[in-house]
Parts: C-alpha cells; sequence; structure tokens
C-alpha cells in the first residue's frame, strides 16, 4: 500500500528565524504494509529520530521526527 508522508519543520535550534506555519509541507510517498512501517522506513531513509508517534488505523497518523537540530511533525496517511 502506498503512504504519503508530509513533514513540515516546527522548529530549529540554530535557525535565525522560525519556519513560518504557512511554509508548505515536503511530500513523500513510500510503500509500506501499514502506518508505522512507513514512517519506519521515512525515518531511516532520512536518517533522523522518531520522537513520538500516534498510529490511528483507517485515518492520519502523527509523529514527531527530530533531524540534527530541527524538530518536524509528519503527517502519514495512505495515498
Amino acid at each position: 500500500m502506498q503512504y504519503t508522508i508530509e513533514a513540515r519543520q516546527l522548529s530549529g535550534e540554530h535557525s535565525l528565524q522560525r519556519p513560518s506555519v504557512d511554509a508548505e509541507p515536503r511530500r513523500t510517498v513510500v510503500e509500506a504494509t501499514d502506518a508505522g512501517e512507513a514512517i519506519s522506513r521515512f525515518v531511516h531513509a532520512e536518517e533522523s529520530e522518531l520522537v513520538s508517534f500516534q498510529a490511528v488505523h483507517g485515518r492520519e497518523s502523527i509523529a514527531m521526527v527530530r533531524k540534527n537540530d530541527s524538530v518536524y511533525l509528519v503527517r502519514v496517511y495512505s495515498a
């Protein structure tokens, strides 16, 4: 099954400016058996760290991911 993953930067320690809330999220499509596998593949591909993950069967799942000095809100839903 295909999952769309949208990642939006929330903060960065060394940023001169806070990211805009209105900034477009970065979208990725991942092949996986479920949302948990999809986020795991995304985290591995991005060389990042999964901070939290809330899976909701049949709906959008939400994760927080850290990469370097930035934190991202990540939405996972079937494509």
